[in-house]
């Protein structure tokens, strides 16, 4: 069934349109920076309490927000960005392992192969107190019902993989590596996506199947289930006129 649609990965310039969408729609970067704000000032002084420089690894971006953070002007900040698997090769053919105050993996968890293999990876190199800071959707969010229901029918793809809080702290768990977890509600206005022929629905449809020209492609009784359960309280809220998607993040503090 799901042969005559494609991966939004398959149309790069297509997914960072639809990327670019969601943001516009969603308040994803509000949600990060409430986290920022309120969060993260006190778990960043909790390690820099004996420390007058912070060692901090950017895996995947989000260094920008995490420099903006209030209260901090006392702390150095170091920096190093890189992709996982680059870092990874690179420290293994160097056989030396620096180690690191904080690490933070926002949004992602989703392009990693082997997730666990990368999160025992990326804990053994935690210095003293130190914190690992991941961000990814939460379980209670509506992407996890719609990737539960949907995803086998949906193009899969190897660079993309469905993973939310639940799914980590369980293989947190296994590693037997101790965490806290912070739920905070986010959501994306789909009312668009109600509207036949709307550009900003079609990439928003994009978006939420990961399916090239999802609107266009994608089997009629397929979509019209979808968008039922998209207006469906499991999925989404409707305010004041509007569809809004459940979006909300998790933000998991993983102890040293």
């Amino acid at each position: 069934m799901a042969s005559s649609m494609k991966s939004l990965f398959s149309d790069h310039s297509r997914y960072v349109e639809s990327f670019r969408r969601f943001l516009n729609n969603s308040t994803e970067h509000q949600c990060m920076q409430q986290f920022m704000d309120e969060k993260l000032p006190g778990i960043l002084a909790r390690i820099g309490d004996t420390k007058s420089e912070i060692k901090i690894l950017s895996i995947g971006g989000g260094a920008e927000l995490v420099a903006k953070t209030s209260n901090l002007e006392n702390i150095k900040f170091t920096w190093h960005k890189e992709t996982s698997s680059e870092y990874q090769n690179r420290m293994m053919e160097k056989k030396e392992l620096q180690k690191w105050d904080f690490i933070h993996m926002i949004q992602m968890l989703y392009y990693v192969k082997d997730i666990p293999a990368t999160l025992k990876f990326f804990h053994s190199l935690l210095a003293t107190r130190a914190k690992i800071l991941i961000t990814l959707v939460s379980e209670t969010s509506g992407w996890d019902k719609l990737w539960k229901k949907y995803g086998s029918h949906l193009p899969q793809d190897d660079l993309c993989q469905y993973v939310t809080s639940s799914d980590l702290m369980q293989m947190l768990d296994k590693l037997r590596i101790k965490y806290e977890c912070y739920d905070l509600l986010s959501t994306m206005d789909i009312s668009d996506c109600f509207i036949d022929g709307n550009e900003n629905g079609d990439l928003l449809w994009d978006f939420l199947t990961e399916t090239c020209n999802f609107s266009t492609t994608a089997p009629p009784d397929l979509k019209a289930e979808i968008m039922k359960d998209l207006q469906d309280p499991e999925f989404s809220v409707k305010k004041e006129g509007k569809v809004l998607f459940n979006n909300s993040l998790s933000f998991i503090v993983v102890e040293a």
